[in-house]
This record gives structure tokens, sequence and C-alpha cells, in this order.
């Protein structure tokens, strides 16, 4: 996936968006663990500190969380 670096939207919200979608068709269904930033970074060409902003809008909707010592895995979505 490419990210728009010149528009308006910043690029962390536009991997969060994608993320999102992911999530929303089950590409990454709940309970599966989302790509590791290493593979993040690799998809997308951008720096860890934007990949972990976009993981935590995430977090901060309650679509994922972390596990310790595993990576961030898809929640059940919130009512």
């Amino acid at each position: 996936m490419s990210i728009d670096r010149e528009g308006p939207i910043p690029p962390y919200r536009q991997i969060a968006d994608q993320l999102r979608a992911r999530i929303a068709d089950g590409t990454i269904p709940v309970g599966r663990r989302i790509p590791s930033l290493v593979e993040l970074e690799q998809e997308f060409g951008v720096a860890r500190d934007t990949l972990r902003k976009a993981v935590k809008v995430l977090k901060d909707e309650g679509l994922v969380e972390t596990v310790t010592g595993m990576g961030v895995f898809v929640t059940q979505p919130p009512e």
C-alpha cells in the first residue's frame, strides 16, 4: 500500500485508516495479530514512530490491544 506524503492527511492517519479497513473487512480478524512494526515498516516505507502513532490511534479506538511479548492483536469491537 502506498502513502500520500504530500496530502492533507498525515501518514500515520492513512496507515491507521488502512489497518482499520483490514480489520473491518475481516482481512485481519478478531484475535489475530496485526503485522509487526518491522513488517509495517517494510510495507509502508515509513519510520517506526509513524507506525507507533498509527497503532496508538487503533488502540485509542479500542480496535487493538498489546499483549506483552507477543504483539498487537485485534480485539472484539466495542458495542
